[in-house]
């Protein structure tokens, strides 16, 4: 089978890498000529555990292409994947369907142009109820009934663990009327079915509406437990042992019950304000989903007086070592970061910030010019007042404590992902503040401040 994959981002750079491991030939289209030029040299524009190997073996193989030629793309391909961005629109939240659409048309444009097969249009991207509806109607302007067939293929890929989830999902969901479209899809993901993956159809609009509805329920979950753990810390209980407690009810479940600074990255804030959108114009607002954006912007803004009050509420003069800027590991984005809401307050106050992120510092020298990066770890921490662990990369989580507290001026460390164990830290004499569990101080004496 023949596919094309519209966008090469991170949803139609992994799924059209994915696919091809697959034995399927995909053709990857971008009108960014200096990124085909990049992925055509093997180079991978984003970090991905893995992406890299998967696009060498598969462009070996030639079972994996990348061209800025749509025509080349489109002739003989069974399906077309539209993998293009979404991003949330100025000034109302709504999702920016602007970049679906011009695919959907030059999509139409061009296939009129092409004696093809019947061809299957997809929608990978991440897209409010209704636009799978307005894609079929500007395909039936060009194309005549029965030369195509509309479907959405909503994606659910982890950053960090995109393969992973590509080649072992929860579920596959596909939403079409079309019984061609069905089949061609039934194909497509025939490697599931050996593995026996739950694939679920539905109509276009159960699809783009299950997508949102996943994410703001992910979202609600991390929103939820981190109340939970200013809770906690306001009567002395541990918010980890609490999310370990209800985490092992069957319905509720342990995932995404880790408290932290508050979630960022290119889904939950985008998809939860775009279903808040959708949910307006519907006449149905989903007020829960409105709370969680606002209580999430106000713990990330809120972190940094945390972070102030644990450095006796005075930072002016001193320096702050930063461990992790990225909004999760194993990714180089910094899409809603939480780093881009803490750090800026704090370099305002009067801080100095040398920070260090395994693979994020690139980007984050343009959003984030006012801070100083370092090499590795330790240099950040050399001659710090305070330590604050902002991103849980695994290399942050066997710190040689020893030789942090010697690097550093005052033995403050600011763990806002609960890496570390209270107990640990303060036999090392450090004074640990963490999340939703107490603060604790090392015995007297021991601080050396």
């Amino acid at each position: 089978m023949r596919i094309a994959m519209i966008g090469t981002g991170y949803v139609g750079l992994v799924s059209g890498a994915c696919f091809s491991e697959f034995g399927v030939s995909v053709t990857c289209v971008d009108k960014d000529a200096d990124k085909i030029a990049r992925l055509q040299r093997g180079e991978v524009p984003i970090y991905e555990p893995g992406l890299d190997q998967l696009v060498a073996v598969n462009k070996a193989a030639l079972r994996l292409t990348f061209t800025t030629d749509l025509k080349a793309a489109l002739d003989g391909a069974e399906a077309v994947f539209i993998a293009v961005g979404t991003p949330s629109r100025r000034g109302d939240g709504h999702a920016d369907l602007s970049y679906v659409f011009a695919a959907a048309a030059e999509i139409a444009e061009t296939l009129a142009q092409l004696t093809s097969n019947r061809t299957v249009i997809i929608t990978k991207s991440t897209v409010p109820v209704g636009t799978g509806r307005r894609v079929e109607r500007i395909l039936s302007m060009r194309l005549p009934t029965g030369a195509y067939d509309v479907a959405s293929n909503p994606e659910f890929l982890r950053e960090g663990s995109a393969i992973q989830d590509f080649m072992r999902p929860d579920r596959v969901v596909i939403g079409t009327t079309s019984e061609y479209a069905r089949t061609v899809l039934r194909a497509l993901y025939r490697p599931l079915y050996l593995l026996e993956t739950p694939i679920v159809f539905t109509t276009i609009e159960t699809a783009e509406l299950i997508k949102y509805a996943a994410n703001a329920f992910l979202a609600t979950k991390v929103t939820f437990i981190n109340q939970i753990a200013d809770l906690c810390e306001a009567v002395g209980a541990d918010v980890q042992d609490v999310a370990h407690g209800i985490g092992l009810d069957g319905r509720i479940g342990g995932k995404f019950l880790h408290a932290g600074p508050g979630f960022g990255g290119s889904c939950f804030p985008k998809d939860c304000a775009a279903l808040v959108r959708t949910a307006e114009e519907a006449g149905r607002p989903v007020t829960m989903i409105e709370d969680v954006l606002k209580i999430n912007d106000a713990r990330k803004r809120g972190m940094a007086e945390r972070i102030i009050t644990a450095c006796g509420g005075e930072i002016a003069g001193k320096t702050l070592a930063v461990l992790g800027l990225t909004f999760k590991p194993n990714t180089d984005d910094m899409r809603d970061s939480p780093s881009l809401s803490i750090l800026p307050p704090l370099v305002e106050a009067g801080a100095t910030v040398h920070a260090f992120d395994p693979e994020g510092m690139a980007e984050a020298k343009k959003l984030l010019p006012e801070i100083e990066y370092c090499g590795d770890a330790y240099q950040a921490i050399e001659g710090a007042d305070a330590l604050v662990l902002l991103t849980e990369w695994n290399e942050f989580r066997a710190l040689d404590l020893a030789r942090v507290k010697s690097l550093m001026r005052s033995p403050i460390v600011v763990d806002l992902r609960n890496i570390y164990q209270p107990q640990e830290m303060t036999d090392a004499g450090f004074v640990y503040h963490s999340i939703g569990r107490t603060t604790e101080e090392p015995p007297t004496g021991r601080a050396n401040y």
